[in-house]
């Protein structure tokens, strides 16, 4: 550390307040004395860790999976790390976006929370006529896509249940916006929290059969097929699918906010990224190597079995549906005040500008009906810049002055890599998609 860059390390605890420590380490990992649970315990009600870790869980390893395989078709072994390192990188930058909302107190000196939103800090360091717009603007986006996401992928997968039909995509995804209308009532957060709690679960047991399924292929596997080095027409798009499939910056502020004990935050974050890590990567694994080169851009289109294929994808179509509220909720969340609307109220004005934001999500996927290529390129705009870059630009910009230039460097290298992954990809995707117009 040289001399002229004061270091001012602070601790969190329960009490929305910090306590001195000695390195930006720790900073990261914030812990709860435990002669204070049962205190707060007694004063705040709100989620647990175990509750906000299923909304973490499920925002981060849920329906997307289905096409990380794909994503390994096109970049290999290359892909496989960048799961690996794209859920660090997103643990860091979430880390140190809560981080962002605290500042030291000018009569204590110690941290207390100025801002809970990720808009709030947009909005300090941009000012409110420019942050915050850019902000409201990219996070509605990347949530009304997300929700745009779910309703293709339930296209998708309902079309492929059914084929001998022959009903295009677009129609089964009018009938899957059906199912989302009642979403238009809900006004908890703790509802959609138990929402997600359920769909975890019946995502992993899903997600357990199609891995025995492949595991019973593996005498069929070519590792030969997994590519060293890197398509650079196709790799971005790979990258792309990534990133979106570990965004959850954009809802953290909320969820750290709404914790019974927000000092836990850091340790059930780094602890969902690990096992997400861990499971995408052996999940992609395996299922490319069982299909290779005939690896779909949904998975469970790929099974053989007309039973098998309709049991999984008819249950993961009900899963996508029931996890669309988590997306929309925090949408409407930063909507409906803008109209001098309350998302916690259900007078008809606010259910019917629910109905309409829940129109425009279905209008939309009509519009671009293409589940892996739509992915890769909203993740390469929206979840690169949410995920990767205005996290850690924040961060240098409000605690420039207690950081080491090691740190510094790391942030600036991970700003470097978010641009370098939004430029290729979007040439990557446009192109893809435009490919699958023409076809």
């Amino acid at each position: 550390m040289e001399r002229g860059r004061p270091k001012l390390k602070l601790r969190f605890t329960p009490f929305t307040t910090y306590e001195r420590f000695d390195n930006e380490t720790e900073q990261l990992f914030l812990h709860c004395p435990e002669e204070k649970i049962q205190t707060i315990s007694d004063t705040k009600q709100g989620l647990t860790a175990l509750e906000a870790a299923w909304n973490v869980t499920n925002a981060i390893q849920g329906m997307f999976l289905v096409s990380l395989p794909y994503s390994v078709h096109h970049g290999g072994y290359w892909s496989l790390l960048a799961m690996v390192g794209v859920a660090w990188i997103c643990t860091y930058t979430g880390q140190i976006l809560i981080s962002c909302l605290y500042e030291p107190s000018p009569s204590t000196g110690l941290l207390t929370k100025v801002r809970h939103s990720y808009v709030d800090i947009a909005e300090h360091v941009w000012g409110k006529r420019y942050g915050g717009r850019l902000l409201f603007t990219a996070q509605n986006i990347e949530l009304l896509m997300t929700c745009i996401l779910y309703l293709v992928l339930c296209g998708e997968l309902l079309a492929g249940s059914f084929p001998q039909f022959r009903i295009p995509v677009r129609y089964w995804i009018c009938l899957s916006c059906l199912f989302t209308l009642p979403y238009s009532f809900i006004r908890s957060l703790r509802l959609v929290s138990r929402f997600s709690a359920g769909n975890a679960v019946v995502h992993l047991i899903i997600n357990m059969i199609i891995i025995i399924y492949c595991l019973t292929k593996a005498s069929t596997w070519d590792w030969s097929k997994i590519q060293f080095r890197i398509n650079i027409a196709s790799f971005p798009t790979s990258v792309g699918i990534i990133v979106f499939s570990y965004t959850s910056q954009i809802f953290l502020p909320t969820l750290e906010d709404n914790m019974r004990y927000p000092s836990q935050f850091n340790a059930m974050l780094s602890l969902s990224h690990i096992i997400a890590a861990i499971f995408k990567t052996g999940f992609a694994l395996i299922g490319f190597l069982t299909w290779q080169d005939e690896t779909s851009e949904v998975i469970t289109n790929n099974l053989p079995t007309q039973e098998l294929r309709l049991m999984i994808n008819l249950t993961l179509a009900i899963k996508a549906l029931l996890s669309y509220p988590l997306p929309f909720f925090a949408a409407c969340e930063l909507i409906l005040p803008k109209f001098s609307l309350s998302n916690d109220t259900t007078t008809w004005k606010t259910i019917c500008a629910r109905i309409l934001i829940i129109l425009s999500t279905l209008m939309l996927a009509l519009c671009i009906p293409h589940f892996a290529q739509l992915m890769g390129l909203i993740g390469s705009i929206t979840g690169v810049f949410l995920s990767l870059v205005w996290p850690c630009y924040f961060y240098l910009y409000l605690k420039r002055y207690s950081l080491s230039w090691a740190t510094i460097g790391m942030n600036l290298a991970i700003i470097f890599f978010g641009f370098m992954c939004t430029i290729s990809g979007i040439i990557d995707s446009s192109r893809e998609l435009a490919k699958k117009f023409r076809e």
